[in-house]
């Protein structure tokens, strides 16, 4: 299992780019206005990027759900004192909870296309949806029921 706890060096907010291509970084990038400096006209994002127009989708975290960047970690969540009881009572052995540490948050993300706004049959927006609706549909309480519990 996983648990999520805030990192000493929590970024804050941040916006996730998702280009159309591959670049064999991950992590933070030093960017300078010279090389990435999006627009905003008109509800539509545009940007160039190595001398190809892209246009930028931004798909917003629903009401009740967070994005969360995370990196992984080697520290272990100690259990409790009534976990350790349980689990010398059922003698089975019982599997550690890793911490992943939570290093930024988002609320929005955006998807870039090129030379077209990226639209429902991208993978990565079709993803986001298909996600939250599987999502709510794990967690939801039905139809017409936010928030309240079926009688």
């Amino acid at each position: 299992m996983l648990a999520f706890q805030k990192s000493e060096s929590h970024k804050g907010k941040c916006t996730p780019n998702i280009l159309p291509c591959r670049i064999n970084h991950t992590g933070p990038v030093d960017t300078s206005k010279r090389y990435w400096n999006p627009t905003a006209r008109d509800g539509k994002q545009t940007a160039y990027f190595r001398g190809r127009k892209l246009h930028g989708r931004s798909i917003a975290v629903p009401p009740g759900y967070r994005g969360v960047v995370a990196t992984k970690s080697d520290k272990i969540l100690p259990k409790s004192k009534i976990e350790v009881e349980a689990e010398e009572e059922d003698e089975g052995k019982e599997e550690e909870t890793k911490i992943m540490e939570e290093i930024g948050t988002w609320d929005e993300m955006v998807v870039w296309g090129h030379e077209a706004l990226a639209d429902e049959g991208d993978p990565y927006v079709r993803g986001v949806e298909e996600w939250v609706a599987f999502s709510k549909a794990l967690h939801g309480f039905g139809e017409g029921d936010e928030g309240e519990e079926k009688k």
